[in-house]
């Protein structure tokens, strides 16, 4: 059985790209806090390995889950409460550029295998009515950083370098690599 750890309709999306659909899907619930110090790449690769560990499966079944980090410097900008906080994250990143990491954990019985991609993004110097715009579509809710690429801000990002599918929230590649590493067939 393979089980998705997400309820991300985007990591649903992105698995379909290779005609995987999973068996279940299970998000787990833990918790998503920084430790104190603690800085982004890191942090991201440990709520991946959080995050496997805490959903239930037989010893058989193969559990996907991953977490996205956005980082400006040490600062990582986690899903903003309220769209002031939204507001104060792209107002951040206006102009300038930061890192999208997502991690990815792949756990079957004991064994886990993990790999995390980090990507720069530029995001152009925003206006007032830009940002104003870009809130009013509300698609800044749920998202790390306060948006998502694949969406209306896509037409705020001029340059990335990196994985396109690990901004969205799943590295496609390193992915399938990781699903085969567990034995299962990813090209059906």
């Amino acid at each position: 059985m393979f089980i998705l750890g997400s309820g991300s309709p985007r990591r649903l999306e992105l698995l379909a790209q290779f005609g995987i659909v999973p068996d279940d899907v299970r998000p787990p619930d833990i918790d998503e806090t920084p430790s104190k110090g603690e800085l982004p790449r890191p942090y991201c690769a440990r709520m991946a390995r959080e995050k496997v560990a805490a959903v239930t499966a037989d010893k058989s079944d193969v559990v996907l889950c991953a977490d996205t980090t956005v980082a400006l410097g040490r600062r990582i900008l986690g899903k903003p409460a309220d769209k002031d906080e939204a507001a104060s994250f792209l107002r951040l990143m206006s102009g300038r550029r930061h890192r999208v990491i997502t991690a990815v954990a792949v756990r079957k019985g004991d064994q886990i295998w993990e790999r995390d991609v980090v990507s720069t993004v530029k995001m152009k110097p925003l206006s007032e009515p830009e940002l104003a715009g870009y809130l009013a579509t509300e698609d800044w809710q749920g998202k790390a950083g306060g948006y998502a690429i694949q969406g209306p801000a896509g037409a705020l990002i001029p340059w990335i370098s990196g994985s396109f599918s690990a901004i969205v929230g799943l590295p496609l590649a390193e992915t399938a690599g990781l699903l085969q590493a567990a034995g299962m067939r990813v090209w059906r």
